[in-house]
């Protein structure tokens, strides 16, 4: 194998070739039986194309022993794979380097270059100091890391062409620009990169195959402060000799869906494209193509009007048969115009991209008149549908969406609101034809079919289940069906909700990311999916769009411009960073927002009067009514005082930026962020608290959920507050819930916390009016957007929403199966296992992938036994609460708990029998009465 070769190996073939060469150099066998097993970069396996200019490395350790850990560890990383199996780390070699951390290591060798590959792989030393085996190898690279790197122009066509009349309705439908170049390679090709930024969404073709299986690219962002690019290896697609390249250009939300309604929109302008692909010879030399006015563009394509609320008309009789591939004659098409910038910089998309995730089969195809089919898959999900068909030229086939029926078994159409929702495909007429948008989505369980020749029969249609690529975080059953058939729902919410940004409803003429929905709901999604650094992408558009003067939009990126200076909505900005740091080990993300958020809080104190803010926009959104056909309730009594709602969000702000502070480096500013909580803490107490009646201000469930939440409650006065909202709950809402959705992201976890979690097993198991289990007893497959979503106004009624989910996830795996990490050593370095049976329970099985691997609580009771299965991660540790009449009643592998190897007893509390205990599989067993 020549040194070039090796030097410049295809990406395609790269873990094949990095396998081989470090099996070809014999090591020293490892005496240690620990196994490193997954290795990531930015939290993405073998990233392409990153910016970061210190990437984080981190690796997962398996073993079969109790009581493993990491004791040290060396990486190397090398410009070549061939330099792995002698241990030449020319870009970094860490030596043996004395320390437990396995998870976000920062890079620490030469400065990376644009363009960079990097070879990487690493060995530990166990607990008695032996080595391991050399991990697999892994790897990355670097992308353009400055802007001269591209070398290319933006191009595009900013018109419309052919242009549309309007008919005074906002038409905001684009035929997709299709731009094509050819180039020539005379030499041997041994590696092509593509990075390619199509504004607002482009698949990238080379020699008639697509690079690349995602869809809906590149990610939303703040437009025009930052614009995404994607690499792709495209080494295979390439070929000595004639080469063409291909873009399809999409509107996205760049050019946006509507201006003026259902509110102001922002758009940025037509579709265009940034492009460079860097080749590599087998000699050493290299070549780039660029995008300039040396492309050529079409309109004249099939995708003939594209819109992510309207949905994609595709007529198959204008293909453009042959387009990105060498020969194609394409002198009709106009030159590409060199068009302006959009004005951002142009950053990696470190995040998963959207992808097709799965394909759903109808569970019936009913014919509801001649010729018009109802197709229903079962599930409301997000993405669109995939058709097989054969027929005559011409025929035009709809496909309306929606997510429920009305009684007469057609669509219910009135919630979507402005949005057409309908894909048209309209046949060449040549024989079997497959069809599946590129440029829409839509949130849908039911499907209208009109205009398809004869009948459709089974596997003519098809459901295309499309979100971010996240993978997942763990799992969760037990054996009450309401709570398991809710949590399916939940997990199907908010999968769907996931377009390289949280958003609310994937279905309406909305589909915005509102802060206040994912404020502190976003920490229970990171028991469904690893989502660190879809979160991590959001909170950069949070930055991105904020003001100078420190405001921040309630919806962003600021799509909608929501700039209203309110509290709930934008602390996002200051509680998900702790979430991220609490469940990921993630402090950079404070570190690095933390400026922002300074900015923010200097910004809204100066709406403090009197130690009391009332900047609040919505209320606690969405109470469940009094009037089942409302939308919000006109009750006074279930509303929550705005100066309630801001003062304690504010108040707990400014306790996580005095803790922030130290964690940023900024230790000393701690202060003033406590002493103004302090003063807001006396501001509330002294405005809304009632002492002779126990409650603030008119006694609503959430004026109480909140104040003890964050810890405001004057202690001598905790026991009155939480149970005038017990008695809330008992008598006045019949033992369901009566908050929206500021207060439910808190209320489960007050009630447990404060010894009533019977209360919240209610609330999961119950299934009537209002409830998750009514959801799902009036069969919904998702999360409604409102209590009383089978009744209510449709002007704002949503069958796919994370809103109301409010804390209940983390209420699963946090308290009923136990699982949560200790935030004095965050990322589950420490876990604090403290499960509660509640309820008829008698069994619940929960597993996390954590940083540090796979923990797994599965917990049963039969006949006064309590049996425990736990997975503790190599390299972790955990605290356990065993219920137990007293320690000596606990058992571990049918040997007495105290003397069970990687068992360490702790104390007796509340109940529980408490130990420590080492990596590794247990099975635990008490009696408990």
């Amino acid at each position: 194998m020549s040194r070039n070769f090796l030097i410049l190996l295809p990406v395609t073939l790269l873990a094949v070739h990095l396998h081989a060469l470090c099996a070809g150099t014999p090591a020293k066998e490892s005496a240690s039986a620990m196994r490193i097993v997954h290795l990531t970069c930015e939290g993405l396996t073998d990233p392409r194309g990153i910016d970061a200019g210190t990437p984080r490395l981190s690796w997962q350790m398996e073993s079969d022993a109790r009581g493993e850990k990491q004791l040290a560890y060396q990486v190397i990383v090398s410009s070549r794979p061939d330099f792995l199996p002698g241990d030449r780390g020319d870009l970094w070699n860490s030596g043996k380097v004395e320390s437990e951390v396995s998870v976000n290591l920062p890079y620490g060798g030469r400065p990376l270059e644009s363009g960079t590959f990097c070879f990487w792989k690493v060995r530990i030393w166990d607990l008695k100091g032996e080595p391991t085996a050399w991990s697999a190898p892994a790897s990355w690279s670097m992308g353009p890391l400055s802007p001269g790197d591209w070398k290319g122009k933006w191009i595009g066509l900013d018109a419309v062409q052919p242009p549309k009349e309007s008919g005074g309705k906002e038409d905001r439908r684009l035929p997709a620009r299709w731009l094509r170049r050819e180039f020539d390679a005379s030499k041997t090709i041994v590696r092509g990169t593509a990075y390619i930024c199509g504004l607002g969404l482009s698949e990238l073709y080379i020699n008639g195959q697509k690079a690349g299986d995602d869809v809906l690219s590149p990610a939303l962002s703040q437009y025009p402060k930052r614009e995404y690019y994607v690499t792709h290896d495209v080494t295979s697609l390439l070929k000595r000799g004639r080469n063409a390249v291909g873009v399809v250009l999409g509107n996205g939300r760049f050019y946006a869906p509507r201006i003026t309604e259902p509110t102001l929109t922002q758009s940025f302008g037509y579709p265009k494209l940034m492009f460079r692909l860097h080749i590599e010879f087998n000699d050493g030399t290299t070549a780039d193509v660029v995008s300039d006015g040396s492309w050529k563009l079409t309109t004249a394509g099939p995708i003939r009007a594209n819109n992510e609320y309207d949905g994609e008309e595709y007529d198959a009789r204008t293909e453009l048969a042959g387009w990105a591939s060498p020969g194609y004659d394409d002198a009709g098409w106009e030159p590409a115009r060199e068009v302006a910038s959009p004005g951002g910089a142009l950053r990696s998309q470190m995040i998963e991209p959207i992808r097709v995730t799965g394909t759903l089969n109808p569970v019936s195809i009913a014919e509801l008149h001649p010729g018009v089919f109802i197709v229903d898959m079962g599930q409301n999900m997000v993405g669109w549908c995939r058709i097989h068909v054969n027929g005559p030229r011409g025929t035009r086939i709809a496909l309306r969406h929606a997510e429920t029926l009305k009684p007469d078994g057609t669509l219910y159409l009135d919630n979507l609101r402005g949005a057409i929702v309908t894909d048209t495909y309209t046949l060449r007429g040549d024989g079997p034809e497959t069809y599946e948008p590129r440029f829409t989505y839509h949130g849908f369980r039911y499907v209208e079919v009109t205009g398809f020749p004869g009948r459709p029969g089974p596997g003519a249609i098809e459901g295309r289940v499309v979100n971010d690529d996240v993978k997942s975080a763990g799992e969760f059953t037990c054996s009450q069906p309401v709570i398991n058939r809710t949590y399916r729902n939940i997990a199907w919410g908010v999968r769907g909700n996931y377009r390289s940004m949280p958003t609310d409803c994937p279905q309406r003429d909305e589909r915005q990311g509102w802060l206040g929905d994912r404020s502190a709901e976003s920490r229970g999604e990171t028991y469904l999916f690893r989502v660190n650094a879809l979160y991590a992408k959001w909170l950069q558009d949070m930055e991105d769009e904020q003001k100078e003067n420190g405001s921040v939009s309630d919806v962003c990126p600021s799509y909608w411009p929501l700039y209203n200076d309110d509290v709930t909505w934008p602390s996002s900005t200051v509680i998900i960073p702790d979430a991220l740091r609490d469940q990921y080990g993630d402090e950079e993300i404070i570190r690095r927002h933390y400026p922002g958020m300074v900015k923010w809080i200097d910004h809204m104190r100066s709406f403090v009067t009197d130690g009391v803010i009332t900047k609040d926009s919505y209320g606690d959104w969405c109470v469940p009514p009094e009037d089942p056909k409302l939308i919000h309730s006109n009750d006074p009594m279930r509303k929550t005082a705005p100066g309630i709602l801001a003062t304690s969000y504010f108040y707990y702000d400014l306790r996580l930026m005095a803790r922030y502070a130290a964690i940023a480096g900024y230790a000393p500013e701690g202060k003033r962020f406590d002493d103004l909580a302090l003063l807001l803490r006396q501001g509330l107490n002294r405005t809304y608290f009632n002492d002779s009646l126990g409650y603030y201000d008119n006694g609503s469930q959430t004026s109480c959920v909140l104040p003890l939440a964050f810890g405001m409650v004057p202690p001598a006065a905790r026991e009155r507050v939480f149970g005038h909202l017990t008695w809330k709950i008992t008598h006045e809402t019949n033992g369901h819930i009566g908050t929206g959705l500021v207060g439910g992201q808190w209320l489960n976890r007050v009630l447990s916390d404060n010894g009533r979690p019977d209360i919240v097993y209610r609330f999961a198991t119950d299934t009537t009016y209002p409830g998750w289990g009514y959801m799902a007893a009036k069969g919904a497959t998702t999360i409604w957007e409102l209590w009383n979503g089978d009744r209510a106004d449709p002007a704002m009624n949503s069958g796919n929403h994370v809103m109301l989910v409010g804390d209940f996830v983390l209420w699963l795996f946090e308290d009923i199966a136990g699982i949560r990490p200790d935030p004095a050593r965050p990322g589950f370095k420490h876990i604090l296992m403290h499960p509660t049976p509640v309820g008829d329970l008698t069994a619940v099985r929960g597993t996390h992938e954590s940083p540090y691997g796979r923990i797994v609580s599965d917990w049963k009771l039969e006949n006064g036994a309590f049996e425990w299965t736990i997975g503790v991660p190599v390299n972790s540790t955990a605290t356990i609460y065993v219920p137990a009449q007293s320690p000596d009643a606990v058992t571990e592998g049918g040997n007495a708990a105290r003397n069970s190897d990687g068992v360490t007893y702790v104390k007796e509390e509340n109940g529980y029998a408490v130990f420590e205990i080492a990596p590794g599989s247990y099975k635990f067993r008490s009696l408990t009465h």
